[in-house]
């Protein structure tokens, strides 16, 4: 069977049917798409952080190297305080990263709950998938890359 074979449901038609069925229908299909919504906008606020904390990670971690290099060059050199503010920005990175991500979770769980007690009432239909954030994936690499980072700068601090 063909695409152009298969019966069409139109609005019109389930109307004429049965319009409580049509508007329980369409309800429950705006329903299911304000989930998706709110879904992308945990997202989008994932996706803030993300810009956020990459920003310091990188930034912290290069005053860090800059100011390790330049003592490399200059052995009298001894102020810490440049190093010591490249790493402190990496840490708050880290950090805003870590409940970025804790606070993504512990929503999308919450909204999780809410479909399932949704769908098993029959408010919203049981072929509504909801897969796993991308942003979140990538949120967490991040994170190791953030981690490992610190690491870095750690073990080249102890070479002093």
């Amino acid at each position: 069977m063909q695409d152009d074979d298969k019966p069409q449901l139109s609005f019109n038609r389930l109307l004429t049917k049965n319009p409580v069925h049509a508007s329980f229908l369409f309800a429950s299909q705006r329903t299911g798409l304000a989930f998706q919504r709110t879904r992308l906008s945990a997202d989008r606020t994932l996706m803030a952080v993300i810009r956020t904390s990459l920003s310091l990670i990188s930034f912290g971690f290069t005053i860090f190297q800059i100011f390790w290099h330049l003592k490399q060059i200059h052995h009298h050199w001894k102020s810490f305080v440049p190093r010591t503010l490249g790493f402190a920005l990496v840490i708050l990175g880290i950090l805003m990263l870590i409940i970025g991500i804790a606070y993504h979770i512990m929503f999308m769980k919450q909204i999780r709950i809410e479909r399932v007690e949704m769908m098993k009432k029959g408010l919203l239909p049981d072929e509504d998938k909801f897969p796993v954030s991308f942003t979140l994936i990538v949120a967490t690499l991040l994170l190791l890359a953030g981690i490992s980072a610190v690491i870095y700068m750690i073990t080249q601090a102890m070479k002093v």
